[in-house]
């Protein structure tokens, strides 16, 4: 069976030397720990470890953090993205049977220019999408500045791959100023998830541009496991604030907000937890599900990722024609390829 896996990181090498050459001292953070990754800028190591899983096994591009706006100025992230975008559309020309493509990088100092790109990496490089990060510089996604950006993507029809974005400076405390022992990622990124998919609900914006294609990284965060708190939970959007009246938006939203939730696209990107899985999948449906390894983040032992992964998923007490949805019928038909 044709594995699709689409949400995959690369820093190609023209992009990883431009990455350097505009960062001073050693790589911080999630981007330190994606330096160390060989298959992350080794594309021989990359194809063994890919060849383990058969000609059938396909990989969709992303570009790694760090997010260009906050790595960069405006003009080093036009470029950056420009270089990302052109050398990974080069690598799926080169390899089509491995990456048939690609998630295109935006840098969002400027969402106007970012836009532009957005629909240029689509309509002229032949990107799938876009992927944008949960917030731009600690700004929301539902920011007004933003909707340019949306508005691009629903008009060309293509998704947007939604990774989290946190780091060691938000802190876990008021009373602290960084986060400690990684709790920034490990219970950070499930709520940036989170936290983005609501501000998009709550904003109107799935009102406003129908038909949006948005893909959750990490199975659609903590949203599939808190799903009586944001069904009957939010059912009651009010009663628990003082300071603002809540009641009003809920007249205003055209659907419960619990349906806006199921909208969303997630992967399955859990890290090969099959209680994350079977949860998204109880909360999503088989149709709204795609297959992800989050590849190659696992130097210690190989593509564990990937491996774990497609384990839990054929051991789904499901159909095979559900199968095949999340293995790659789903992520086809939102690309728009045949399937």
């Amino acid at each position: 069976m044709r594995k699709l896996d689409v949400f995959n990181h690369i820093w190609p090498t023209r992009f990883y030397e431009a990455l350097r050459a505009h960062t001073s001292g050693p790589m911080q953070d999630i981007t330190r720990r994606s330096e160390a990754v060989p298959m992350m800028t080794q594309l021989d190591v990359r194809f063994r470890g890919m060849d383990l899983f058969g000609p059938d096994y396909q990989q969709i591009l992303s570009l790694a953090s760090p997010l260009l706006d906050l790595a960069t100025n405006a003009e080093q992230g036009r470029r950056l993205a420009r270089i990302g975008n052109e050398e990974t559309a080069e690598l799926c020309r080169k390899h089509p049977d491995r990456f048939p493509g690609f998630a295109a990088t935006i840098a969002m100092h400027d969402t106007e220019e970012a836009a532009r790109e957005a629909e240029r990496a689509v309509v002229d490089l032949g990107a799938c999408g876009i992927q944008m990060f949960t917030n731009v510089s600690g700004k929301p996604l539902d920011a007004p500045e933003f909707r340019d950006v949306f508005r691009v993507m629903q008009k060309l029809d293509k998704p947007i791959w939604i990774h989290p974005a946190r780091g060691a400076k938000f802190a876990d405390y008021a009373t602290e100023d960084k986060s400690l022992y990684e709790i920034w990622w490990t219970f950070g990124w499930p709520y940036e998830s989170s936290v983005a998919q609501a501000r998009l609900v709550f904003s109107k914006l799935l009102d406003e541009l129908p038909g949006l294609k948005m893909i959750i990284h990490h199975a659609g965060g903590m949203v599939p496991f808190f799903e009586g708190r944001i069904g009957p939970g939010w059912d009651q959007l009010g009663s628990r604030t003082s300071f603002t009246d809540y009641r009003k938006l809920l007249t205003e939203l055209k659907r419960r907000p619990l349906d806006y939730f199921k909208d969303f696209y997630a992967d399955t990107a859990t890290f090969g937890s099959q209680a994350a899985i079977e949860c998204a999948l109880s909360f999503y449906g088989a149709g709204h599900m795609l297959f992800a390894s989050d590849a190659p983040f696992d130097p210690e032992r190989g593509p564990m990722y990937i491996r774990e992964t497609i384990k839990v998923l054929d051991r789904l007490e499901i159909s095979e024609a559900d199968r095949e949805k999340i293995y790659f019928r789903n992520a086809c038909n939102l690309i728009g390829w045949p399937s």
